[in-house]
């Protein structure tokens, strides 16, 4: 069931950035299309049908059932990639890593987001139809980033040689993590499910993208999700002309500078997610992925002797699209090329370079996505919300950093009053007449008051710390179990979903987390949620 509901600024787990953005501070607009709410979906909708073609819908079709061929996919789905040759379909998309057994639980939240979504709109616009899209990052090649998951604390990791594109990366010597997994879980129902879902996905499959796909079309499948390869040489064939756009004008370079400059002057404390190159293009071959450069007249793929003139590059192009490969600044521009899409759903890091690509986009004319916080989630198990409820730990506390949290509800549960505000209060009024007996006798004591009122207050403070802790050693019991408590709930102090895998709440809950996910998460919520289950 649904808990509650927490401002993401009240978490502080997120920046100040998608706080402003959240809040609509008029002076972030200029850095997005349109803020998300239903009705801006209407504008989204006229004009991406002016920028989207029947060529392409009809490309997109033919390459996801080509890509479906072999993949036991659900009706549901099978209607929505039809559908997609249809002018009044439109995408949801959300794209993730391609990482071991689906890595940290966000993955979930942020399908789930789409699905909703999706289902919102098409109440919303009945004429129209919303497909939503997991987009794999099959071209990535952070390897270390993506080749474990945790597991009840313990991290289940995958260790071989990569290099190139993750998705082409062979699944050979899974056997072992299974095995590893297999006894982690131990036995029952749910295990065992978990089990063979491992196996089939990564055992089954021959490399790292059919694997992830099987195993989000087994988890997702029931609503329709349509999963995409974008590494295809027909989807590439279309962004042809802005790879030449990349190559011979540097047109991202400049415009993601200029607008990283302008979201610094709005905010010193926005962060700057990504920082571009000349050219934002890797050339990629089975095991290789390395950024093109021009140097010494010449474009150049970097750690090779691969070089070629600008004629050569761009025949090169023309005839094997599909070596050219987008880095973090292209590839939301590939996307938007490629599908019929309306938003695009993902996390604060991932908003966050987005907000510096908008005026690339104007530049190129291509419509730029509604942007949309994916949904966050704590998820506390029936004995952990009892547990909170007995030591009387409100959803708020909860998460508020260790220190800041353990000194709370000792001053709260403490006999003896912690809290010296009041004397502190009562010591700045004495010195408030101080002061003015000094100003009216001989103004160079004010030196000497004010030193002597930062004396007293640092004295007590002093006290006030000395005393909290006499009452945290008194109180050991009740500390030690709050703080274990948390520490469930925010494993190494951070966010649950950043850390935790699928696999540890499918254990308990079964078949009925997903489902349970897709009732209770409003994909348009400017709030963090908890759920219990």
């Amino acid at each position: 069931m649904l808990l509650d509901g927490i401002s993401f600024k009240k978490t502080g787990y997120f920046s100040s950035l998608i706080n402003d953005y959240l809040d609509e501070n008029p002076l972030l607009q200029s850095f997005y299309n349109r803020h998300p709410n239903v009705v801006n979906f209407g504008e989204q909708l006229k004009e991406k049908t002016t920028h989207f073609n029947e060529n392409s819908r009809k490309i997109l079709v033919q390459t996801l059932f080509e890509q479906y061929k072999n993949v036991d996919a659900s009706e549901l789905t099978l209607n929505h990639i039809e559908l997609l040759s249809s002018a009044s379909t439109f995408t949801i998309t959300t794209g993730h890593q391609l990482n071991l057994f689906t890595g940290p639980l966000y993955f979930l939240y942020k399908i789930v987001s789409a699905i909703n979504l999706s289902k919102e709109l098409k109440k919303q616009y009945p004429d129209y139809n919303f497909v939503p899209v997991y987009w794999m990052a099959t071209e990535d090649h952070d390897f270390e980033e993506i080749n474990f998951f945790n597991f009840k604390g313990k991290k289940i990791q995958w260790n071989t040689k990569s290099g190139g594109a993750v998705g082409e990366l062979s699944t050979s010597g899974l056997d072992e993590v299974f095995n590893l997994f297999a006894l982690e879980l131990g036995p029952g129902v749910h295990a065992e499910y978990l089990k063979s879902l491992f196996k089939s996905a990564y055992l089954d499959h021959d490399n790292l993208a059919e694997a992830t796909r099987y195993l989000a079309n087994e988890l997702f499948k029931d609503y329709g999700l349509v999963i995409i390869d974008a590494n295809n040489r027909a989807l590439k064939q279309q962004f042809i002309p802005y790879v030449k756009e990349e190559l011979f004008k540097n047109t991202s370079f400049q415009q993601v500078l200029e607008t990283s400059d302008k979201l610094s002057e709005v905010n010193t404390d926005y962060p700057i997610q990504v920082t571009p190159r000349e050219i934002n293009i890797f050339y990629i071959k089975e095991g290789l992925r390395e950024r093109i450069v021009f140097e010494d007249g010449v474009f150049k793929v970097l750690n090779t002797s691969m070089s070629w003139t600008e004629s050569e590059i761009e025949k090169e192009l023309n005839e094997c699209p599909e070596r050219f490969s987008p880095n973090v600044i292209t590839r939301p521009l590939y996307q938007e090329v490629i599908l019929p899409n309306l938003a695009y759903i993902g996390g604060g890091g991932e908003l966050a370079y987005w907000f510096q690509l908008k005026s690339y986009f104007n530049q190129v004319d291509v419509p730029f996505p509604i942007l949309i916080l994916r949904n966050s989630v704590l998820i506390e198990t029936e004995s952990q919300h009892k547990k909170l409820e007995k030591l009387n730990i409100s959803n708020h506390d909860i998460f508020l950093n260790q220190s800041a949290f353990i000194n709370k509800k000792v001053r709260e549960i403490s006999n003896i009053d912690i809290d010296f505000s009041s004397q502190k209060e009562a010591l700045q009024k004495q010195f408030e007449d101080l002061y003015a007996l000094a100003k009216q006798t001989d103004k160079s004591f004010l030196g000497a008051v004010k030193a002597q009122e930062v004396k007293q207050l640092k004295g007590l403070e002093k006290l006030e710390k000395r005393l909290l802790k006499a009452q945290k050693k008194t109180l050991a019991d009740q500390v030690n179990r709050m703080t274990e408590l948390q520490n469930e709930l925010f494993p190494n102090q951070s966010l649950q979903e950043r850390n935790t895998n699928f696999s540890q709440f499918y254990l308990e809950h079964g078949k009925q987390l997903i489902p349970e996910l897709i009732k209770h998460l409003n994909p348009l919520t400017k709030e963090f949620s908890l759920l219990k289950l």
